[in-house]
């Protein structure tokens, strides 16, 4: 609450009026203050300086697939198989995650079209725990990467994690080769599969099925690694160049196939699917 509002509301010749907290936008950017209806209505990028935001599964899926999609159900696993307590219970962090999200983890995909071509849909949701990967991603993933097996269509993974889900240990680990196995059998199938690199994208995710598409699609600005910067000057001790890790930088690198704006990112994708699927699938 500003000083201005609270001297308002200690007047008391003056009525007080109801305002939405969620009224406004501000740019983390440019620090810009943006109207929430025309934020959301710009699909969540910035109107000036077009600083693309971070979206949920469910903004994320209705913006890349038509209408009537088909959300795949969320799989179950052993919740806590190590016991794991840190500050808190991993049980509570859990509770606390899913009261704020709509989804059972961070991991959703949806059987669809895009532009009427037939796709399987994964998305990462950094507001679950940083979209950390454990076993009920991996689960989510290998279902989703199946689903597009029997469809014989093309599979699409936007990414956004801050890694593996330490709570869950070598088992949250042992989810990077399942994954790999996944991408392996859809090759084999001669199905795409296309990432797109969100921000932010680190860690295991990195280290595994982020970077074993057959096209890296990235969304400008996104964070792209797998250790942070500050980790990596430490380490080779040299000052890093200016943009490092972000999509630009590494499209001009060779790390990624091409930076697309939001705006164009349906269509981008949709056209990749068109090239990619064969007629007939193996």
């Amino acid at each position: 609450m500003s000083w201005l509002t609270r001297v308002r509301e200690r007047l008391p010749f003056i009525s007080k009026r109801e305002t939405p907290d969620n009224l406004w936008v501000k740019c983390p950017r440019c620090t810009e203050m943006i109207f929430a209806k025309e934020y959301e209505s710009n699909l969540s990028v910035c109107p000036k300086c077009e600083h693309h935001g971070r979206i949920g599964a469910d903004a994320r899926l209705e913006q890349l697939l038509d209408e009537g999609f088909e959300l795949l159900p969320a799989p179950e696993v052993a919740e806590d198989p190590l016991k794991f307590r840190d500050s808190k219970r991993y049980t509570d962090r859990l509770r606390t995650a899913r009261a704020s999200n709509p989804h059972h983890d961070a991991f959703t995909a949806a059987y669809g079209t895009m532009d009427g071509r037939a796709a399987v849909v994964g998305v990462q949701d950094f507001t679950f725990m940083g979209g950390s990967m454990g076993m009920a991603v991996g689960d989510a993933f290998i279902a989703a990467a199946q689903r597009a097996l029997d469809e014989k269509c093309g599979f699409v993974c936007v990414t956004a994690a801050g890694g593996a889900r330490m709570q869950e240990g070598i088992l949250s680990l042992m989810q990077m080769p399942r994954a790999t196995v996944m991408t392996r059998r859809l090759r084999d199938a001669g199905l795409p599969y296309i990432v797109v690199l969100a921000d932010p994208t680190t860690g295991g995710v990195t280290a595994s099925y982020a970077m074993l598409g057959d096209v890296h699609v990235a969304e400008p600005g996104a964070l792209i690694g797998f250790a942070g910067q500050r980790v990596i000057q430490e380490t080779i001790r040299e000052q890093l160049p200016e943009g490092f890790q972000r999509a630009e930088y590494l499209h001009k690198h060779g790390m990624v196939d091409m930076v697309v704006d939001r705006h164009d990112l349906k269509a981008t994708l949709a056209r990749l699917l068109d090239y990619l699927t064969p007629a007939k699938a193996a």
